[in-house]
């Protein structure tokens, strides 16, 4: 049985990285504003929790009904895990190989909104430009970064992973 759980959360990592790569050639090829968009952003963590919390639930369904906290958090893990490494993988292709002034082009909007919330924030003006500077040399999506960022999502993804699998786990009553 533990290999059909881990099969369907294969299955479901693949739907959501099939997903979230879609999403990221539309917004590339629709706007790149949505790229920095708050609103875009909580709905792409929204998505990314509940195909894990769906896969998860068929998990548990496919045990009738009972899941361990380690089979419960192995589902969303791999799940997530799976998703996420093919939407990195498709954005670095995008921003790299495809079309590297697009990467610029978050840059600078990136940036300009970095510059508008620090100055909502009342950030003095060598901070704002020492940012600035920062963002300036950085490339978001080198190989480093684009694998740093992989691995804080996860880290991210696998603490709200295991309070789902807390909540989800459910043991046979024993007698």
């Amino acid at each position: 049985m533990e290999d059909s759980i881990k099969s369907s959360a294969k299955n479901y990592g693949l739907y959501l990285g099939g997903l979230l790569a879609l999403l990221t050639a539309l917004v590339y090829a629709v706007n790149l504003d949505l790229m920095i968009n708050m609103w875009y952003s909580i709905f792409i963590l929204l998505l990314i929790i509940v195909f894990g919390i769906i896969s998860v639930a068929k998990a548990k369904g496919l045990l009738e009904g009972y899941i361990t906290f380690k089979q419960s958090f192995t589902s969303y893990f791999l799940t997530i895990l799976i998703g996420l490494v093919i939407s990195t993988v498709v954005s670095y292709l995008i921003f790299n190989i495809i079309d590297p002034e697009a990467a610029n082009v978050i840059k600078e909007k990136t940036i300009e909104a970095s510059i508008a919330m620090m100055e909502g924030f009342g950030a003095p003006a060598e901070t704002i430009a020492e940012a600035v500077d920062k963002m300036e040399k950085d490339n978001q999506f080198s190989v480093g970064n684009v694998v740093k960022s992989l691995a804080i999502q996860l880290v991210i993804f696998s603490v709200i992973g295991l309070i789902v699998a807390a909540i989800m786990k459910k043991n046979p009553e024993t007698e």
